[in-house]
């Protein structure tokens, strides 16, 4: 059985199905199209039976794509990707001039460090460009590119391969912190001993696993006291900066923090590696000229030069 014909179908029935599908949400749906949730409800009632599909389904509580939604993400937004570029023309992208929002994917230690400045220049260089901030989270990272529900990903350890491309946005290493007045730190160089020592605070998302600083200290027959453990990076500093704790955090964010915080930097008494950050697209938007506004904007907002 054949589905409707295009001209049987309001195209913007196809830019509600698109927000439906990626927030999984009518209410968030309604807020990403400008629209009010009644409209978008309506919409939905008229997708399911244009496609004779409940496209969204209820589970436990939470909606969740039907096997026909999830077939319908990546050439639905596609099209829609296809259907701008005509509406768009030949015109080159002005962001002074342009109105529209992209999607970015960040861990929070990079967001920290970046989008501050990122916004900042935004704001004089393209007052019509708005951003939705997610969180990197790695399950369906590369899905979420594919499928245009993300337009970047910013983050360490990002690989790419296939249908993805990368650029080193700047690399960073580790620093410790500690409060300014803190008992066991006067200024002097931190040693092994009294590092391993001292009480830490461990920031640890998955709550798994041993940390680099742990296996570094390990090799060398030491063990460091991790007196919380906490999955927030943000939340972390905020702790140190009221208590004993000592943390051993990325140095461009350590800098943030101790610059608007009572708070001390050290080097760590082990030679930890240093780490890139990077941002990550899908090549179908290499050469887009928006795309390419954004990937340089975010390169220029980086804390210090790639390398």
């Amino acid at each position: 059985m054949s589905g409707p014909r295009l001209s049987e179908i309001n195209l913007n029935l196809l830019v509600s199905l698109d927000a439906l599908l990626t927030e999984r949400s009518v209410s968030r749906a309604a807020r990403r199209t400008g629209v009010s949730q009644p409209a978008m409800s309506q919409s939905l009632r008229q997708l399911r039976a244009i496609f004779d599909d409940a496209l969204l389904a209820r589970d436990r509580g939470v909606l969740v794509l039907t096997p026909a939604a999830e077939r319908l993400m990546v050439p639905l937004r596609h099209a829609l990707v296809a259907v701008q570029r005509v509406l768009d023309g030949e015109k080159p992208f002005d962001p002074g001039r342009a109105e529209r929002r992209f999607t970015i994917a960040v861990g929070d230690f990079a967001a920290v460090t970046l989008l501050p400045p990122l916004l900042e220049r935004a704001s004089r260089e393209a007052p019509g460009i708005g951003f939705d901030v997610r969180p990197a989270e790695p399950t369906r990272l590369f899905e979420r590119l594919a499928t245009g529900e993300f337009d970047l990903v910013i983050g360490a350890k990002l690989d790419a391969s296939g249908d993805f491309m990368r650029q080193l946005l700047y690399r960073d290493g580790f620093v410790c912190m500690a409060r300014r007045d803190h008992p066991e730190l006067s200024g002097d160089a931190l040693d092994l001993e009294r590092y391993a020592a001292l009480p830490h605070v461990l920031i640890s998302p998955t709550g798994e696993g041993p940390s680099v600083v742990d296996r570094l200290l390990a090799e060398r027959g030491k063990q460091r006291r991790i007196a919380l453990r906490i999955p927030y990076f943000l939340a972390a500093p905020l702790m140190v900066v009221r208590s004993d704790l000592v943390l051993t955090a990325p140095r461009s964010v350590a800098g943030a923090f101790a610059s608007t915080h009572a708070l001390a930097l050290f080097e760590p008494p082990l030679e930890l590696p240093s780490f890139g950050v990077y941002q990550l697209w899908h090549q179908r938007y290499q050469s887009d000229d928006a795309h390419r506004w954004l990937r340089e904007l975010v390169a220029a907002s980086s804390p210090a030069p790639a390398g």
